[in-house]
């Protein structure tokens, strides 16, 4: 494990490397994999502080590409359970879409919360909310929360480290 992290700071020493690691990381931090996309964003930004807004955009997008991922695994689990599972299928559906057609594709501003943002992608597929204003509601979330870490880290690290 620390050869893989020492590996993966030595690639997020260069800035053409760096931003295509953090594009990675932020897409399998927003699938189910348990990752997080944002000590790699940091550390490009105390390699590179120079690189804030093309890293904020690239994190926001690699992290918005990875939510459309999961709602096209939702899509597809949709479809799957509709040919193999019958009744129970349809209660849960019907719960589920009580639920989220109040909120519709706006609910997956919520894609940046820990522990349900991810799912909530997924689910947004498997009740097939329209993939293009739930991408825009993802990146909204996504990129704020971006922003918020970028600026409370800026704001906290001389704290830290004085």
């Amino acid at each position: 494990m620390e050869y893989f992290f020492q590996n993966l700071l030595t690639n997020v020493a260069t800035p053409e490397t760096g931003l295509v690691v953090l594009f990675v990381c932020a897409i399998l931090a927003a699938t189910l994999l348990p990752l997080g996309s944002e000590p790699v964003l940091l550390a490009l930004l105390a390699f590179y502080p120079d690189l804030l807004w093309p890293s904020l955009l690239v994190a926001t997008l690699g992290n918005t590409l990875g939510g459309a991922i999961g709602w096209w695994m939702g899509y597809g689990a949709e479809r799957w359970l509709a040919r193999h599972l019958h009744q129970d299928h349809v209660t849960v559906h019907m719960r589920a879409l009580t639920w989220l057609e109040r909120i519709g594709p706006m609910a997956c501003l919520g894609a940046w919360l820990p522990i349900i943002g991810d799912p909530l992608c997924v689910v947004a597929g498997y009740l097939r909310l329209p993939l293009l204003p739930c991408m825009v509601y993802m990146a909204i979330g996504k990129g704020l929360r971006y922003l918020l870490l970028i600026y409370g880290w800026q704001f906290l690290a001389p704290f830290i480290y004085s």
